[in-house]
């Protein structure tokens, strides 16, 4: 008896250790193009809602209900700080266009009006690397029109900072 005890102790603190782990990857996404419809360059933000949830309720000590518009809007002043580009040392202005939440994912829409992202220009991503120092964001740049290749960027802590080839 005493042993099936131990066995099945064992199990459940095994399990409840996985379970600890299971969310231990903090990741990000970030997707940038250029529209040649429009002319501008478009940038659509996925992270996991758990770990914005985390971030807001660690930075304001409330819960946030990222479908009411002044919630989102703390969120949209914590991205626009976070997240950045820079070309020939002046920061380029994005766009809010909106975004969306599910239990989830938070799906954030930017772009920048008549722009196309020169090489050289500097992208810094901080988007919850200063409250989850494991976050990993990865950004994707689509091929331009103009023929540049596409790329993948990779932003952690320290390395928060990067210009595009």
């Amino acid at each position: 008896m005493l042993k099936c005890f131990k066995a099945v102790l064992a199990a459940a603190l095994l399990s409840g250790s996985a379970a600890v782990y299971a969310h231990n990857y903090h990741m990000g996404l970030a997707d940038i193009s250029y529209n040649p419809n429009t002319g501008n360059t478009e940038i659509v933000h996925t992270y996991t809602a758990h770990d914005v949830e985390a971030l807001l309720m660690n930075l304001y000590q409330r819960q946030f209900d990222l479908g009411l518009e002044e919630d989102q809007a703390v969120l949209r002043r914590y991205i626009e700080k976070q997240f950045t580009l820079n070309s020939g040392g002046k920061a380029l202005r994005l766009q809010w266009i909106g975004m969306a939440a599910s239990a989830d994912n938070v799906t954030i829409y930017q772009e920048i009006e008549k722009t196309q992202l020169s090489p050289g220009t500097v992208l810094r991503n901080n988007v919850l690397t200063d409250f989850l120092p494991t976050q990993i964001n990865t950004v994707n740049i689509a091929p331009s029109v103009a023929g540049r290749a596409a790329q993948t960027l990779v932003f952690k802590v320290p390395q928060i900072e990067q210009a595009l080839p």
